[in-house]
Order: structure tokens, then C-alpha cells, then sequence
């Protein structure tokens, strides 16, 4: 690698007398290195030493008498925000007086903002092109030394109008080099749009660089241009990809004209480093696709426009300026030598000769400038008022305008027949206009492809031939009228007739779901009454209470089979929109779905008719003692209804918006068949009962004009679930305290323990993935509650995703049922011994419970590393003090509750709770290696989060607040005692632990420099440093907060952390936000299933 700077300075001779220099110039230098693609144009390896050349040019003409000058160069890497701190440091520690680069678009801009705000001379080269940076107002200390893409659209407006070409087309590829294409489209569009007259046609990019993508915007452009302008990277052979696809394509004949249009191109070939070059029809690929002979055929008939990559037309005084840059880098002050070996770094960059003439620019504007005052050493804007000149450079003539930017000039090449690089033609850019100067005597010499003719900008007879002059074609141009005037008056007719066919199409599909009145026939008696006795739901009225249900349901015969048919309060206007709505409802079919049949909207109240389900509601088989359930019994009625929710959701319905268990219908089969779907508009205006609303979401409940959603469907679908595996009323109505109302009102005011059904099944012993799924579908929280096709799949993993039929099932239950008292007895009694072996198995994975049991003691155990936890509730004094003893235990019973169900989830043993004191360790009886400290400290960082939504029941506006103390360390194991014995731990560990405790502070987690060392063994947690305390027993220590994990390098940080904790947050009772609740969008359902997984 290179120092990190360089210094040069220079003893200037004139007229044979030594001047000793007084004064010092230092000049920044801005390069990029080891980056390949950069390595040939604008590398510091093969470019440094041109400022070396430069000085001795400076100091052979004695441009700056007295002064010596330094370098110092960084490498900015053409990152503008790596650029922006280095011209700063640059300004501010190394006072440079003049800044040389940088070589690309962003750094230059940020460069030119901070050198005019600190007006210091900047001057750019190699790869900047970014017309922005013309603005003399904007930049007033900006000189740009490479010419920029606006000055290319002024050169190609120029060529195009001394060859009479007034539109054209424009094909560019932004892949591989998405900034430099780009900004020659909007500089080119800028340039044109200054001129009468001149128009771009087509403007069309490839997405994607291959055959199918280039020749559908051929075809696109082959409708609008035979001019076509183009922009492709030089690199990965892609011009000699689009020129072979052109080909054979058929778009390379004499009608077209391509024209590759760059800044920082040689035209037909692109140099390699070492000073190799590669013409662009040669493949590079092996093995190669043996088409380099057709390629050179195609660039045979393109031209390019470009300024040679900013080398001109050097004369003879640039001969040996490449082999001088090379040789120079391993002289002093460069030296380098060993980094600059190698093939590639035999011949100078592309944009050395810039490099070159930026310093020289630099050193003339100042002698100006110093001249009139010896002052502005250092003033930018007065050096750029002196920067108008013209000299030879090593870049070949140089013209510095007086806005700073050089006066480019561009260079027409095409190939001869024998394939060589000719120049056709150059344009002098001055600003906004551009003069063409030929280089040829005879036009012919450019179209020997095209038999000596210039193409044209528009064909004779247009893009598409159809433009030719009339001669003698009046009679075909009559016949054409006609017909086109019989095929107008046949295009109305036909318009009329399909309008009409239409028409009457939807009229015919709208009498399929418009069912008249008449059509709905009464049952007789007899059938009548086995209606009612074969039904027993709210869907299709109840026989324990038919009265009231006929106040919403009636029975009919439709077309000879019965239906349902539910009143409805308001009428609906037949408009457009709801008609298309009903005739999509009418076609909907699927096993879980209760057919649509239709409306009836010309009988004494709307009424919706639906397909009669004889085994009635959902609800009504919940509440039949008499059906026997099993746990496949209610998978199998829960996936009927999940599928029926997974295809409306998947449909352009979306939701359900009215799910209970009693529009979930049973059919002769026992499958569920969701029914009242799709009817929002009807359903909106009517009053839903307060029973009914118990299986609404509660976001739903507390914006009424929500109409649903997919996720309040799957929280109704929770409620039905609850009810299956508790066998009871929606919430246990009728044997709870609180009514509906009072439900209602619960459910809207949500909170951290939000009121929910029970699942406490006493009928059947259900998969316990099914509770931890319902509880998922019911989360207060809306994105943790799994979509349709989740719960789908959930319930098909339960059920084994076996298609048995349910009603063989129930056949079996009852053939089960009908089995003697003796075989279940005994069934029973099987359970029972299978029942004490797991609880048995269960003890004995306790060390000490085999010892226990025979009375014996047990031997204590050393374990060499273990994390022990200590936790005290902040000012318990006060709040104990603050209620009835029996207040206290009831609140340290809710919060230890909270507590042990975040140990549940982690490899952590609970010792022993001491009033508000708390005692775990991790990594005893279980040795678990160094995990037991990241066990440890998620568990305390689950614990402060679970006191964000706590709340103490008897003090509902205060909050509980932990102070948390943790340490790693060796201890001894052991149970005290044979009458209640203890599992205790003994040991100096214990002891410091509590002491992090003690000495920590409210909302803190505190740990020891033992426990942060294994946390920052294992990595993922956030520790900051407390500093050193006066520890009781222990004398000064190094202690540290756990702030909080981070997950795949991004934090996740506690609420309160020790770094942003106001001295109001640190009060004993510290309230804080549920934001940053730990409970994961995963939902428990979830989380199980990936645990479970990884065991």
C-alpha cells in the first residue's frame, strides 16, 4: 500500500540564477486506486506522476518565481461521502491552497460545493461529465478540464444539421453504467430543445440487454427514425451484441445511420491496461461465436462521435508522455515500485495528460492572478477570473473558457474499407453552439456502404411505405374510400349490435339471481314441518324459538328444492355496479361455501335466498349435548371453515365481514358451509344484536364504520374455534357474570390482558398447537394474527393432511360409543398408567428426584459457569404500603405469573422468590456452555418489556419498575434439608450478583465485567460502559449496562436505555410505551412450531 500522502516540492531556476522560494503552495490530489474498471483512465498508479511533468513544465518557464510547491494526495474512490471528509481535512489540516480533482461526477459536485463555500481552486479531470458543474454561478471556483455530455449534444446537433437530418431517434443502455447514459439523454434533450425545427422522434432504453428485449425497441424505433443516436457501454462486448443483433434483425440497411455517441471513448476500440487496446468486433467470450467478421461489416457502416477520452490530437510533444508518467511513479517522492510492477501498469491512463494540464491550467491562472495581487494566493474566485488561455497541453490544444470549462472539441470517426479508424469530421464546442469542420473532400467517402447517398432523415414514403406520391392511383385511392367508408359504417353496426348482445346478456344474467315472489312457493304442511323438525339454526329458524327466528328467516321451495330466504331491512337500488356484484356472488362455487341462490326484491320485504343447510348452524351443533365430539370431530369442522375463509379472501370479495358460528351451516354430510357472504351493502344499514358482535374484532367494534376485514375474519374464526373446544355460547354467555354489553365495552378497551373466551376444553383433548393457533388468530395486535392461507395450512399439518372423511368418522364415533362400559373402563385405566409413566418421566429428569424420593441427601454439585439473576421491584415499601396485605400478594402472584412464563420460554431454573426479591440461574441443573448468559440476559430484557403493559391491579395509574442485577461466575449446587428441601446455591457468585442488584438502578440491567465478557464472547447484545463502583465486600469494580440484541446487525434496543434516560424516567415508577413489546409478528402459534422444529 501507499503512505497516505506525499509531499514534492520544487526549486524554480530562471535565467541561470537560483531563486530560493519564500513561500509554500500546497495543492490536493484526488485519486482512485486498485478499483479495475477505473485502473486504465483514471488510475493513481498510472497517473500520479503527471503532476511531476507538470511541476518541471511550471518550473522551466518560471510560472511561479518564489514559491515551492507541495502535493499532498488522498484516495476519495469515487464515493462522495468518502470525498466530502477528505476536501474538508484536506482544507482544515493540510491547507491546501488548490484541490486537483476529483475524477467523478458525485465526489466533483460535492467537491465544487465545499471549494466555493471555502473558496479554494478546484479543477476536474478524467471522468466528470456531469453539466451541472458548468453553472459559474453556483460553482465560482470550478474549472473543468474534461468535456461533459451537454457539449457532446451540442456536437451531435451540429453534425446532424450540416448533414440535413432534423429528427432522429435515441437508444441507450443504462446496465452496467446507469449515470453516464442517462445524463447524455438529458443533456442531449436539453440540446435539441434549443433548436427550431429539430425533433427527437424515439427515446427508448434496454431494460435488459438481450436479443428479444433489443429487438422490440428496433421494431418501436424502425416505426419513427432511420437516424438512430446511440449510447452503450464500451465494456462486455454490448455494442458488438447490438450491432450482430441490428443485423440480423434486418435494421442495418442503407436506410439507417447509428451514430455512437460518447464522452470518454476512442471511438472504435477501448483501451486495455498496459497500454493494449480491444476493438469492439472482436469477441472476447471463449469459445467465441466465429461472427468477428460479420461484426466488422456492421461497424463498417456506424459512426461515432466522441473526444477521443479527452486526448485530442496531441502533436509530437506528447510522443514519449506516457512511457515519462511510468517511469516517474518509481522515483521520489512516488516510489513506487513494487505496487506499480506488472503488465498492467506499463502504460499511463487515459486522462493522465488532464491530470497534467489541470496543474498546468492552475499554475497560470495564479501567475495572473498574483501578479495583480500578491493577496489572492488562495482566493478561488479571483484565480477563475484569470483563467481564460489557450496553450498545447498533453491532452492537445487547450482552450479554457471564461466560465472555467474548457472549450471541448469532438471528433467524427468511422471505419475504411480495410477497417481502419478514420476521422471524418471534428466539432469545436463554445458554449451553446458548435461548428463542423469536414475532413473530407468528397461526401461520398462517409456512405461507400451506401453505393456514395446519404441517407434520408424520413424515407420517400415514410416509415412504413405507406407515404409514397400519388401518380395514377385516383381510382385505387376512390376504391380505398369506399371500402374504408363501408368498413366505418360496418364498425358501427357491429359496435351497436355487441352494445346490444351485451345489454341483453346482462339482463339474462341478472334474471338469474332477481327472483321474483311468485317463484318462492310455501311448503305444505307435512313438508313444512320436517323442515323444522330437521333444522335446528339460527340460520334457518330454530324450533325452541321459531317465533322470533321468523321474524328473519323463512322457508321456501325454490324451482322444486328448499331454501332459506333472510329478510332484510333496506331496499337496494338495481344500479350498474351492485348488479355486476350480484351476478359475480351468483357464480361463486366451493365445497365450504353456501350457495348464493339470489335476491328477492319485489315481495313485501327484501329477502336474500340461500341453499337450505338441514343440519342447521354451527352454533346449534356446539349446543346438542347429544353430539359427541372428537379432537378430528372439530379439526375437521375448523379446516371446513378456514378453507371457506381461504377462497373468499383469495376472491374479490376479501373478507367475510360478518363471521359467526351461526352463519357457519352444517349439511346432511357434516361439512360446514359458510353462508351471509357477500351481501356488505344489505348487511351495513341493518343493527347486528349485541350477541352477535361478540364475534367482532375489537378494532372493528371501535371504528363502526369499518365494514371488515380479512383479519377480523380471523379473529371471528378464533371465537367459533373457542366455542368448539369449550362446547359453549359464544364468551360463556349465561355463565359468566358479565352480559354482552359489558363484554362489548371490555373488548373495545383492549389493553394488556385483553378479554378472551376461555379454552379450557373439559369435552376432548385437543393438539396443543390448535390453542397456541387460536391464540394467534385473536391477538390484539392485527399483523400478528396469521392470514387465510397460514391458517390453512396450519390445520391441514394438525390433521396430518390426511382427506379422511368426516362422515365415516362419525360413524366410527359412534360405533366407538356403542362399545361396552368394560372396554372404555379399561381404555381408562390404560390412560391413567400412561398418564402417571409421563409424570414420572417428568420428576425423575429433576437430579435430585430419585434421591429425594428415597429420603437419601443429595451430594452438591460444582459447576464451573453459570449466570445468576437478581431482581428487586423499585420502592415495593411504598406500594406495599399503598394496600392491604392481601392487595400485596395478589399483586407480586400477577407479576412473578408474568415473570415464570418468560422463564417457560428460556433454558433458565427459578431458586427461589424472597418477597419482591427474584432468583434464577441459567446454565444448573442442565449445562448448557456459555449460553447461559445470553439465556439470562434475554430473559431480563424480556422482563423489563413485560412490565410496559402491567399494571398493578389495586394502583392502576401507577407502574412497577425493576432494578436487575446479573453475574457469571463458578458456584456450588445443592438441596438443604430432607423435610421441604431446597435446591439452593451456594458460592461468592451469588453473592456478587446480588451486590449488581443492589448497586444497580431503576430500569437498569447491571451487569459485571465477568458476565459482559461472555456476552461479548458470544456477540448479539448491545453493553455500555458504567464505569467503576464501590461494591460492598468487594471494593471497586467494572461494571456495565446491557442496553439491548442486535439481530443481523441492526439494534434492538430496551425502552430505556442508559444513554438516553432522562432524569424523569429514572424515577421508581417509570411508565413506559408498549411499542417495543417482545412479542414477535410470528405470533405464539408460530414461535411453537419453530422451536419445536429445531428440538
Amino acid at each position: 500500500m501507499f503512505a497516505s500522502e506525499w509531499a514534492a516540492s520544487i526549486t524554480l531556476v530562471s535565467f541561470a540564477r537560483i531563486i530560493i522560494a519564500t513561500e509554500s503552495i500546497t495543492i490536493g490530489l484526488l485519486f482512485v486506486d486498485n478499483i479495475p474498471e477505473h485502473e486504465v483512465n483514471i488510475g493513481y498508479r498510472t497517473s500520479a506522476s503527471a503532476v511531476l511533468i507538470a511541476r518541471d513544465r511550471i518550473q522551466a518557464e518560471n510560472l511561479l518565481p518564489g514559491y515551492k510547491i507541495d502535493f499532498t494526495h488522498r484516495f476519495d474512490q469515487c464515493d462522495e461521502q468518502l470525498a466530502a471528509g477528505i476536501i474538508v481535512d484536506m482544507i482544515h489540516t493540510k491547507k491546501i491552497d488548490a484541490l486537483i480533482g476529483p475524477t467523478c461526477n458525485r465526489p466533483a459536485l460535492v467537491a465544487s460545493v465545499l471549494c466555493a463555500h471555502y473558496n479554494i481552486p478546484v479543477f476536474t479531470w478524467g471522468l466528470t461529465t456531469a453539466s451541472e458543474l458548468d453553472d459559474i454561478q453556483r460553482f465560482p471556483t470550478t474549472a473543468k478540464l474534461s468535456s461533459n455530455s451537454f457539449s457532446l449534444g451540442i456536437a451531435l446537433r451540429s453534425i446532424l444539421l450540416s448533414f440535413g437530418w432534423n429528427q432522429f431517434g435515441f437508444l441507450y443502455s443504462a446496465e452496467h453504467n446507469n449515470e453516464k447514459c442517462i445524463s447524455i439523454k438529458n443533456d442531449l434533450q436539453k440540446a435539441i430543445s434549443m433548436t427550431n425545427g429539430m425533433t427527437i422522434n424515439y427515446i427508448g432504453e434496454f431494460v435488459r440487454f438481450n436479443e428479444e428485449s433489443i429487438l422490440i425497441k428496433l421494431k418501436k424505433m424502425a416505426a419513427r427514425a432511420r437516424i438512430v443516436v446511440v449510447c452503450v457501454p464500451e465494456g462486455r462486448g454490448m455494442r458488438r451484441k447490438l450491432l450482430l443483433t441490428i443485423h440480423d434483425g434486418g435494421y442495418l440497411t442503407d436506410e439507417f445511420v447509428y451514430i455512437f455517441a460518447d464522452t470518454k471513448s476512442k471511438g472504435f476500440s477501448r483501451p486495455l491496461p498496459g497500454g493494449k487496446v480491444h476493438n469492439y468486433w472482436v469477441d472476447t467470450n471463449i469459445p467465441g461465436d466465429g461472427r468477428d467478421k460479420e461484426a466488422l461489416e456492421a461497424f463498417k457502416r456506424v459512426f461515432t462521435l466522441s473526444d477521443h477520452a479527452g486526448a485530442g490530437l496531441t502533436g509530437s510533444n506528447n510522443n514519449n508522455f506516457s512511457e515519462e508518467v511510468i517511469a516517474r511513479m518509481k522515483e521520489p517522492p512516488l516510489e513506487c515500485v513494487s505496487e506499480c510492477q506488472g503488465e498492467k501498469y506499463s502504460a499511463a491512463s487515459q486522462f493522465a495528460s488532464q491530470l497534467h494540464d489541470a496543474v498546468y491550467v492552475y499554475a497560470r491562472a495564479l501567475n495572473r492572478t498574483l501578479t495583480k495581487n500578491k493577496t489572492n494566493l488562495r482566493n478561488g474566485r479571483e484565480i477563475l477570473k484569470n483563467i481564460v488561455m489557450t496553450f498545447d497541453g498533453q491532452s492537445g490544444q487547450v482552450t479554457m473558457g471564461k466560465d472555467g470549462t474548457r472549450l471541448p472539441t469532438f471528433f467524427l470517426d468511422s471505419l475504411n474499407e480495410k477497417g481502419e479508424q478514420i476521422l471524418r469530421g471534428t466539432v469545436s464546442v463554445d458554449g451553446h453552439y458548435g461548428t463542423y469542420k469536414p475532413t473530407y473532400t468528397d461526401e461520398k467517402e462517409l456512405w461507400f456502404t451506401r453505393n456514395g447517398h446519404r441517407p434520408r432523415a424520413k424515407p420517400l414514403c415514410g416509415f412504413e411505405g405507406k407515404q409514397c406520391p400519388t401518380q395514377s392511383y385516383a381510382g385505387w385511392i376512390i376504391a380505398a374510400s369506399v371500402i374504408t367508408f363501408i368498413a366505418i359504417i360496418g364498425c358501427i353496426v357491429g359496435i351497436f349490435l355487441s352494445v346490444e348482445l351485451k345489454r341483453r346478456e346482462q339482463k339474462r344474467l341478472n334474471q338469474l339471481w332477481q327472483i321474483q315472489y311468485a317463484k318462492l312457493e310455501m311448503p305444505q304442511a307435512q313438508t313444512k314441518e320436517e323442515l323444522i323438525l330437521n333444522t335446528q339454526s339460527h340460520h334457518v329458524g330454530l324450533i325452541t324459538d321459531l317465533r322470533e327466528e321468523s321474524r328473519n328467516f323463512r322457508f321456501f321451495l325454490y324451482e322444486g328444492e328448499p331454501v332459506a330466504a333472510r329478510k332484510h331491512l333496506g331496499r337496494v337500488r338495481l344500479e350498474s355496479k351492485y348488479c355486476h356484484e350480484m351476478r359475480k356472488l351468483r357464480r361463486i362455487e366451493h365445497d365450504n361455501l353456501n350457495r348464493f341462490v339470489g335476491v328477492c326484491l319485489d315481495g313485501p320485504q327484501p329477502l336474500s335466498v340461500w341453499k337450505y343447510c338441514r343440519r342447521g348452524s354451527l352454533n346449534d351443533v356446539i349446543m346438542q349435548a347429544n353430539v359427541n365430539m372428537d379432537a378430528f370431530f372439530i379439526l375437521s369442522l375448523l379446516k371446513d371453515v378456514a378453507q371457506g375463509l381461504l377462497f373468499i379472501h383469495n376472491s374479490y370479495l376479501s373478507y367475510h365481514g360478518n363471521l359467526t358460528s351461526k352463519c357457519c351451516l352444517v349439511d346432511d354430510r357434516w361439512q360446514v358451509k359458510v353462508s351471509d357472504y357477500g351481501l356488505q351493502k344489505m348487511l351495513f344499514v341493518e343493527k347486528r344484536s349485541l350477541d352477535d358482535l361478540l364475534w367482532t374484532a375489537p378494532e372493528i367494534l371501535r371504528n363502526p364504520d369499518m365494514k371488515g376485514t380479512p383479519a377480523g375474519d380471523i379473529y371471528s374464526f378464533a371465537i367459533i374455534s373457542a366455542q368448539l373446544l369449550t362446547r359453549s355460547s359464544v364468551f360463556g354467555l349465561g355463565d359468566r357474570e358479565e352480559d354482552a354489553e359489558d363484554l362489548i365495552y371490555m373488548l373495545k378497551r383492549g389493553g394488556s390482558q385483553p378479554v378472551r373466551p376461555d379454552l379450557i376444553s373439559k369435552h376432548v383433548e385437543v393438539h396443543p398447537n390448535l390453542i397456541r393457533l387460536i391464540q394467534d388468530c385473536w391477538s390484539e395486535k392485527v399483523d400478528a394474527r396469521p392470514c387465510a392461507n397460514d391458517l390453512d395450512s396450519y390445520l391441514k399439518e394438525m390433521t396430518g393432511n390426511k382427506d379422511k372423511n368426516l362422515m365415516d368418522h362419525v360413524f366410527n364415533m359412534m360405533e366407538s360409543h356403542a362399545s361396552t362400559l368394560e372396554t372404555e373402563v379399561e381404555q381408562r385405566m390404560k390412560d391413567l398408567v400412561e398418564e402417571k409413566k409421563k409424570s414420572d418421566k417428568l420428576l425423575y429428569r429433576m437430579q435430585v428426584a430419585e434421591k429425594l424420593k428415597l429420603g437419601e441427601p443429595v451430594v452438591p454439585e460444582t459447576f464451573d459457569s453459570v449466570t445468576v439473576f437478581f431482581s428487586d421491584v423499585v420502592s415495593f415499601t411504598k406500594i406495599a404500603g399503598r394496600g392491604t396485605p392481601l392487595q400485596v400478594v395478589n399483586l407480586l402472584n400477577c407479576l412473578y405469573t408474568v415473570f415464570d412464563s418468560i422463564i417457560d420460554k428460556h433454558d433458565v431454573y427459578k431458586v427461589e422468590t424472597i418477597g419482591d426479591g427474584y432468583l434464577c440461574v441459567s446454565g444448573l441443573p442442565r449445562r448448557n456452555g456459555k449460553e447461559h448468559a445470553k439465556e439470562i440476559s434475554i430473559m431480563s430484557l424480556e422482563f423489563m418489556d413485560s412490565l410496559v403493559n402491567f399494571k398493578i391491579p389495586h394502583l392502576p395509574q401507577e407502574r412497577i419498575n425493576l432494578r436487575i442485577g446479573v453475574h457469571s461466575g463458578p458456584v456450588v449446587a445443592g438441596v438443604v434439608g430432607l423435610t421441604m428441601p431446597r435446591y439452593c446455591l451456594f458460592g461468592d457468585t451469588v453473592n456478587t450478583a446480588s451486590r449488581m442488584e443492589s448497586n444497580g438502578k431503576p430500569g437498569f440491567i447491571h451487569l459485571s465485567c465477568d458476565a459482559n465478557k461472555v456476552l461479548e464472547e458470544l456477540g448479539g447484545f448491545e453493553t455500555e460502559p458504567r464505569g467503576e463502583v464501590i461494591i460492598k465486600g468487594k471494593g471497586v469494580m467494572e461494571t456495565y449496562w446491557l442496553k439491548g440484541r442486535k439481530i443481523s446487525g441492526n439494534e434492538i434496543s430496551q425502552n430505556l436505555r442508559p444513554s438516553t434516560l432522562t432524569e424523569d424516567q429514572k424515577s421508581p415508577l417509570i411508565t413506559t410505551s408498549a411499542e417495543n413489546n417482545s412479542e414477535t409478528r410470528l405470533g405464539i402459534y408460530k414461535e411453537f412450531v419453530r422451536c419445536e422444529k429445531q428440538n
